[in-house]
């Protein structure tokens, strides 16, 4: 590779800019749930800015949008990627700064005339947030063959539309089957959704996997009474449950080396101020980069409801909204993003991830790395999510330096 090759910087801010203006709230974030109005018109943008570059434009059966740069030879791809939904209070960063940097190495291949041995494709995958459709991850998990179609269409979400149904409404009910362009290796760039590599004086993250993540939604059942008239001993209180769930849940964390644990939604019914709930549906994020460690979590957790229902006369339900162990990345994509970062000068460090990312489900069919750049104070899934334009354009440049010297091995 030419040592003068490098991404434009400046286009890619614009890029990213253009984006972030479909969704855009006023707290300055973005709103782009899946396969909503807004996903569509960030999809329609997207295909467009592909068209324009000449990439062979394809989608799938799952909506993932898939815009191919054909290689000298045939042969498997080196796909580039991650997704433009975003989560209901989202950011401007969280997936879309990947798919817009894959864009970009493609269209820096481009200006220089350059055409690579392999196929290079970028990639933006359905619902990978999980915010509106379950299980997050979605599209890559279809692609990589963990999830049928016609189960992934048959989800619905909290207000009971379907999947499938909302994929024709959009018009991305595409002819393709997924995983349709076999693959070579993967590489993502994200922001890294955490204060590490600010807090640690900056540069960038050389990802070596993901974490074990377990999505658990428990429904408490009860009995509603008046708040004034019950004593406290006669109470069966779903409400008052769910607290000592999510308390045990958090103490763990301080008992179980690595653990994390979140309970990011708790809907009470009937929802009224002056009366002990009839029920509650809460969920439950547990986290451990062991796996061995995140099933001694749960089964704490699954012992302690059961507790907790025999003594309190609460009944305890689970259902399971998602499920993913712990995932290594390829040992050669990881040194090869190291020495892309040290061939520009710029500092890189090792560490694992915290967040699920599409890298995760594409590592069970290929050869997979990430690359972190700094999340400003940490934030993300906030409207007030930042990354520095210098930072997204390092990171976008060790992402074409890697993926121009995978795809010419």
């Amino acid at each position: 590779m030419s040592a003068n090759l490098r991404i434009d910087g400046p286009r890619l801010v614009s890029r990213l800019e253009a984006l972030s203006k479909i969704g855009a709230t006023p707290e300055g974030g973005c709103r782009r749930l899946a396969l909503s109005d807004e996903d569509r018109q960030g999809r329609d943008w997207l295909v467009g800015q592909m068209q324009a570059l000449g990439l062979d434009v394809k989608i799938d059966a799952i909506g993932n949008v898939v815009g191919i740069l054909k290689g000298r030879e045939e042969g498997p791809a080196v796909i580039l990627g991650s997704h433009i939904d975003t989560v209901g209070t989202g950011g401007r960063f969280d997936g879309a700064l990947g798919v817009i940097a894959g864009l970009e190495v493609l269209a820096a291949l481009r200006d220089a005339g350059l055409q690579p041995k392999r196929d290079m494709a970028v990639i933006a995958f359905t619902n990978e947030e999980g915010a509106r459709f379950h299980p997050d991850m979605l599209g890559s998990y279809v692609w990589a063959g963990g999830m049928s179609v016609e189960a992934a269409h048959a989800e619905k979400d909290a207000e009971g539309a379907v999947l499938g149904t909302e994929l024709k409404r959009i018009g991305y009910h595409g002819p393709e089957r997924p995983g349709f362009l076999k693959a070579h290796s993967y590489l993502e760039l994200h922001i890294e959704q955490g204060p590490v590599l600010e807090g640690e004086g900056g540069g960038l993250g050389a990802v070596t996997g993901i974490q074990a993540i377990t999505w658990l939604e428990l429904t408490l059942k009860g009995r509603p009474s008046h708040a004034g008239t019950t004593p406290m001993a006669y109470r069966r209180d779903p409400g008052l449950a769910a607290a000592r769930i999510n308390l045990f849940a958090n103490e763990l964390t301080g008992k179980i080396p690595g653990q994390l644990a979140n309970s990011g939604v708790i809907r009470v019914e009937p929802g009224n101020v002056n009366v002990v709930p009839e029920s509650v549906i809460m969920s439950l994020d547990l986290r451990n980069p062991k796996d061995a460690l995140l099933a001694e979590a749960e089964a704490a957790v699954r012992a302690f409801c059961a507790e907790l229902s025999e003594r309190d006369g609460i009944q305890i339900s689970f259902r399971d909204l998602a499920r993913f162990p712990a995932v290594e990345f390829a040992s050669e994509l990881i040194y090869g993003v190291e020495m892309s970062a040290a061939e520009l000068g710029l500092p890189i460090r090792r560490m694992i991830s915290g967040a699920g990312h599409d890298a995760q489900m594409m590592s069970r069919i290929c050869p997979t790395a990430m690359i972190f750049i700094p999340s400003i104070g940490g934030l993300s899934h906030n409207p007030a999510e930042f990354s520095t334009d210098e930072d997204m354009v390092a990171g976008a440049n060790v992402l074409l330096s890697a993926a121009w010297r995978v795809a010419n091995n």
